[in-house]
């Protein structure tokens, strides 16, 4: 059993709090939770009958009880609470991204093997019934050679229903830093690690307005890019584009797809756990579904601690890794040099693939 402090309690911790005391209770147990707001601890602490609430993070990094930190910190500070967790030689468990630069990724896990400690982090999505579906199918030869793939994350940002949207605008947010590890965790966990990557990026509007009830009328400066594209190639060869984008109202356009010499996988929303998995054949002639073939269908947001957790009391493969974690964030900050640059740009990290459940 595995004992976690639990660092920010904003939005997203009421699915990890629910996980972690409901499916994920018999290797994992709450520790305490703390947050810079305490009200907000409080109110999470209530709610899911947690015993300890930290006043602030020195105190939770103290406690000799804590084996494990989850950080739900927001994405600038993920870098601060890491480090500071991992100097106090606590393993962590991270929100996406790893860190808001590749230089905060790369000082963590140089941080981390000093210390012989682990990074492990979200998105864990890729564990679940749906891209696990994916991958048995792509392994099986369902498709045949994978020669591509695309993915499409478009939305007019998060201002018109996230109580606190500001972030998404600053440095660590826009929609590739956002949204972007969990399409790219999903095609490195389906293809394999990216080999070299060349991109365009842009911020099509200066200023954002919020429209949701607790900022309502805040207007906030854009920082960082909303509108990303970028071109990809694949070790095993296969070449890949995707797009993240805050500025477009709606598209028809698939979430992911991996095209292969035999056939079509549609993969479903890498935000998700489960399906709709649909493969196309030529000899049918149309997208069928696929009957997923593995457990974790629902909003299973912490399964990838619970697969560290594992990891590091059974010694089973290790999923959502730093490593991972790192390629993916590396990927990102290389579409951003290469539009800089102008240029393809190689990269450094090469992950294996993540093993199948």
């Amino acid at each position: 059993m595995k004992r976690v402090g639990i660092v920010g309690c904003g939005d997203i911790s009421g699915i990890y709090l629910q996980n972690l005391t409901s499916m994920f209770s018999d290797r994992l147990a709450i520790a305490g939770v703390c947050d810079f707001f305490r009200e907000k601890a409080e109110r999470r602490a209530a709610e899911f009958g947690v015993a300890k609430i930290y006043n602030g993070m020195d105190e939770m990094l103290a406690d000799p009880t804590v084996d494990m930190i989850l950080n739900l910190s927001r994405p600038y500070e993920h870098f601060a609470v890491t480090e500071a967790a991992l100097n106090a030689g606590k393993h962590v468990y991270t929100e996406k991204p790893l860190g808001a630069s590749l230089e905060e990724g790369r000082k963590l896990d140089k941080l981390a093997k000093e210390k012989g400690l682990l990074i492990g982090g979200a998105p864990d999505t890729f564990l679940g019934a749906g891209l696990q579906t994916c991958r048995r199918l792509i392994d099986s030869g369902f498709i045949g050679n994978v020669v591509g793939a695309s993915a499409f994350m478009v939305c007019r940002g998060h201002e018109s229903w996230h109580p606190d949207p500001e972030f998404y605008y600053k440095h660590g947010g826009g929609p590739m830093m956002d949204m972007g590890p969990y399409y790219l965790t999903a095609l490195v966990s389906l293809l394999g690690a990216v080999n070299s990557v060349t991109g365009v990026a842009k911020a099509s509007f200066p200023t954002r307005t919020i429209t949701s009830k607790q900022k309502y009328g805040t207007v906030v400066t854009v920082d960082v890019p909303t509108h990303v594209a970028g071109v990809m190639e694949f070790e095993n060869g296969a070449v890949g584009t995707i797009l993240t984008t805050f500025d477009v109202f709606t598209a028809q356009v698939p979430r992911i797809e991996i095209y292969g010499s035999e056939g079509t996988l549609s993969v479903p929303d890498p935000n998700t756990f489960g399906g709709p998995v649909l493969l196309y054949r030529p000899e049918a002639g149309e997208f069928k579904e696929m009957p997923l073939m593995f457990g974790y269908g629902e909003n299973s947001r912490g399964l990838g601690l619970y697969d560290m957790a594992k990891h590091i009391e059974e010694k089973t493969p290790f999923r959502a890794s730093g490593g991972l974690l790192l390629h993916v964030l590396e990927v990102m900050a290389g579409f951003d040099r290469a539009y800089a640059d102008k240029a393809f740009v190689t990269m450094e990290t090469k992950p294996e693939r993540p093993a199948s459940l």
